[in-house]
């Protein structure tokens, strides 16, 4: 290993200062050893060129950034559990390599470990030979991600815990995608955290790691260097939301539209029609009711209207709805009608009012007032962010009725 060199004096110290600064405190990569670098290098990183000793030329920190790097690669490593979902791993794997390919180099350097060596069954049957196990992977990767499982993963080795805690410090950032928050928690790293994880699944990480805020219907959420995800399809967001912060908007938006997905769900977003699904009783009464609510938006769905259908009283209706759903029966009315309103915004150019009319609100202010409390953004925002239909599209079968 070459020696270390020492801080050289003047203008180059104060490009070796504004690098630690950034990497140390800042949401610049941090990428390996100063020791690699050369001052050219480091100036590069800085936005700005060493000009050498009889130069004074200042660099600012808001230039520091990864895009700025050449022919430096991020290393990403995903480790991977038995049974693990292979559209969470594929769909990072993807988001990736579509960025490479939009930068036109090797931006990310992904590697997928595993517990042990040798291919490993997927929960769909599909076999996927890691590149190392975790042990073996060289170097701190600048992101750590731990995919999830069919179901709440299967404990590892006290190794593989070990690793987790002991490299996670070592990174820019970290997190897990779907039920990948078990060995993360199992690691001692969601205490005080903002977490997610598949819905199904929630309540029982919030058992197992009480010191973690779990929340449960959230799309992805980022608390500082971590971020996690929900299940399945949620990776790509997760994925996305990591290129948009090292590439920018512009990658993101490239990889979004190669992947035919969203660019961008806010993290916040509630996962709505999963979430309705989840909630589905098995209770033959109820299960009528939210059938009635799912397929009749624009129809009386007070409680009293709601209650003669499920042949209880309006008190007996509300407590058995509540006790068995998980939500009260306005609630449920509210998150089905948003669901509806969410179909007409993304794929039709309808007006709000007429969508609110469509979907059983009544008026575009009480739609407004729902989406604020159920999705925290307005309509018209939410259609800002996802809306398919763009100018001269061909109407949508929402819009012809």
């Amino acid at each position: 290993m070459a020696a270390r060199r020492e801080r050289p004096p003047g203008p180059q110290s104060a490009i070796v200062d504004l690098f630690l600064a950034n990497v140390r405190d800042g949401p610049s990569l941090r990428w390996q050893s100063l020791d690699a670098f050369d001052f050219d290098d480091l100036a590069a990183l800085c936005d700005c060129r060493w000009p050498g000793p009889a130069s004074t030329q200042k660099c600012s920190s808001r230039d520091l950034s990864p895009r700025a790097a050449k022919d430096i690669p991020m290393r990403i490593v995903i480790f991977v559990p038995t049974d693990v979902h292979s559209l969470e791993l594929a769909g990072l794997m993807d988001v990736f390599a579509e960025a490479n390919a939009r930068v036109g180099k090797n931006f990310y350097d992904v590697a997928v470990t595993a517990e042990e060596a040798g291919s490993i069954r997927c929960a769909s049957g599909l076999r996927v030979l890691p590149d190392c196990t975790f042990d073996a992977y060289p170097d701190d990767p600048d992101t750590l991600l731990v995919a999830g499982s069919a179901g709440v993963p299967r404990s590892p080795g006290r190794q593989v815990i070990d690793w987790l805690t002991n490299t996670v410090p070592e990174t820019r950032r970290y997190g897990s995608v779907c039920t990948g928050a078990f060995l993360l928690g199992e690691a001692g790293l969601l205490a005080g955290r903002r977490v997610t994880t598949h819905w199904q699944f929630a309540s029982l990480l919030g058992e197992r790691f009480p010191e973690a805020q779990v929340e449960s219907d959230r799309v992805f959420v980022r608390d500082g260097a971590m971020i996690t995800s929900a299940g399945s399809s949620a990776a790509i967001d997760l994925g996305l939301s990591l290129v948009e912060e090292d590439l920018g908007r512009e990658v993101a938006l490239y990889v979004a539209r190669r992947l035919v997905v969203f660019l961008k769900r806010p993290g916040d977003q509630s996962q709505f029609s999963v979430h309705l699904a989840a909630q589905a009783s098995d209770r033959s009464r109820l299960h009528k009711v939210q059938e009635y609510i799912l397929n009749h938006a624009t129809a009386d769905l007070s409680v009293t209207a709601l209650a003669k259908i499920a042949a209880m009283s309006a008190r007996n209706f509300t407590r058995v709805f509540s006790q068995e759903v998980g939500i009260t029966p306005s609630d449920y009315v509210d998150l089905t009608r948003i669901d509806v309103a969410r179909f007409l915004l993304e794929g039709s150019r309808l007006s709000i009012t007429l969508i609110a009319e469509r979907c059983g609100f009544g008026s575009a202010s009480a739609m407004r007032r729902a989406f604020l409390s159920h999705v925290g953004v307005t309509p018209s925002d939410y259609r800002d962010r996802f809306r398919t239909s763009g100018e001269g599209a061909r109407s949508s079968l929402s819009e012809n009725g």
